[in-house]
């Protein structure tokens, strides 16, 4: 297993610094820890503090700054549509097939589906004035706004969750509440003059907005943000798997830090088999297998090998999981390889490389193949 070592590391500003470390370090290659809460400056705690309230503010000002030019479109869209239906009288079918253009020409961009598209109208239709993005409800998140217009029918009590959501920073599922148990007849007469406010940077409803699949899919980075989320799911659900089989498996880490060259490198999960005495490094992928994949799993396995492998410990293995993957591009990719390399597949049979000695060991590729797809097959049940 690792230990803590120090090394020295010169500066941007030419002084020298002490840095911990995992295992062995060299010229430009680290897997560095941070130092324990002891050994910091007194001044450290509120500094962190001070930069973690500035950041937050500032993701919250960033999103709040997009969310309204996305209202905006959904409402200059909303408009179109309500006009033509005036002027010609468009049906369901219109609507239809318009919806299927525009998904044909924005194939990344959600939330142009049929039922959206008429809740643009309505939203166009019930708040008419002009320019909207000056207007208080373009501050919040479409989902907000979708169920203020389908609950509140009143324009006195919109005006009030508006102003509310706002100021309190409500998620979605507390205005529902709010307004089914009709807090504004009980909250007093609703002020007339809104105030453009910021709701509070750890609020549930700056929270909801950074998730919004609305915003994201319209600025085309919901893709990135979901692989991102699926990959952590996964890294979760590995991890707890593989801890529970009681094989062998140490947990050393996850997002395991790797400075190669300047360059940041996190390691998805980094365990230590006790009985076969090797470091395992899992990488797992939202998305198809890429040859690239394997490269990048090869640099990881190297540095553990000379970074953190003791002269006693067996050549480290790595195990990479996709969403799916080409049988013959995977077999080129890994022929050749001196490391010990599997590539699997979430839902389908898989390619197997690691070397027959080790599969007593280790869970087989069948076994975490079929304990993802149960899991993913019951959250999509779920969502469904």
């Amino acid at each position: 297993m690792s230990s803590k070592k120090k090394t020295s590391k010169t500066t941007p500003e030419g002084t020298s610094e002490t840095r911990l470390s995992r295992g062995h370090t060299r010229s430009g290659a680290i897997f560095p820890i941070a130092p324990t809460a002891a050994s910091l400056p007194e001044s450290y705690a509120d500094t962190l503090q001070e930069i973690k309230t500035h950041l937050r503010s500032a993701r919250t000002r960033a999103i709040l700054a997009a969310n309204p030019i996305v209202i905006e479109a959904y409402w200059q869209t909303g408009k179109i549509i309500l006009a033509r239906q005036q002027e010609a009288a468009w049906g369901a079918k219109v609507i239809d097939r318009l919806a299927s253009d525009l998904q044909k020409e924005f194939p990344v961009m959600g939330g142009l589906s049929a039922r959206n598209l008429l809740a643009m109208k309505v939203f166009a239709r019930e708040f008419p004035e002009s320019p909207i993005a000056q207007q208080p409800v373009a501050q919040l998140p479409w989902g907000h706004i979708l169920q203020i217009m389908q609950r509140a029918k009143d324009c006195t009590a919109r005006e009030f969750y508006i102003r509310e959501t706002l100021a309190q920073g409500w998620s979605r599922n507390i205005l529902e509440i709010q307004i089914k148990n009709q807090l504004h007849l009980r909250a007093g007469k609703a002020q007339n003059n809104f105030a453009l406010t910021m709701p509070p940077p750890d609020s549930d409803m700056a929270a909801q907005l950074f998730k919004d699949p609305y915003l994201f899919d319209f600025l085309g980075t919901a893709d990135h943000r979901r692989e991102t989320e699926v990959e952590q799911a996964l890294v979760d659900h590995i991890q707890k798997f593989l801890l529970e089989l009681g094989a062998g498996f140490a947990f050393v880490g996850r997002q395991v830090r790797l400075e190669v060259g300047d360059e940041d490198y996190p390691l998805d999960l980094l365990f230590y088999h006790l009985k076969i005495r090797r470091y395992v490094v899992i990488e797992l992928k939202a998305r198809a297998f890429t040859p690239g994949d394997v490269g990048q799993l090869n640099l990881y396995l190297s540095a553990v090998d000379d970074l953190l492998r003791h002269p006693d410990d067996q050549p480290t293995i790595g195990l990479l999981l996709c969403w799916k993957k080409n049988k013959l591009v995977a077999e080129y990719a890994l022929r050749g390889l001196d490391q010990s390399i599997a590539v699997a597949e979430w839902q389908t049979r898989l390619t197997d490389t690691l070397p027959d000695e080790l599969r007593s060991s280790l869970p087989t590729i069948e076994e975490i193949e079929a304990e993802l797809s149960g899991d993913l097959s019951n959250e999509t049940e779920a969502e469904s």
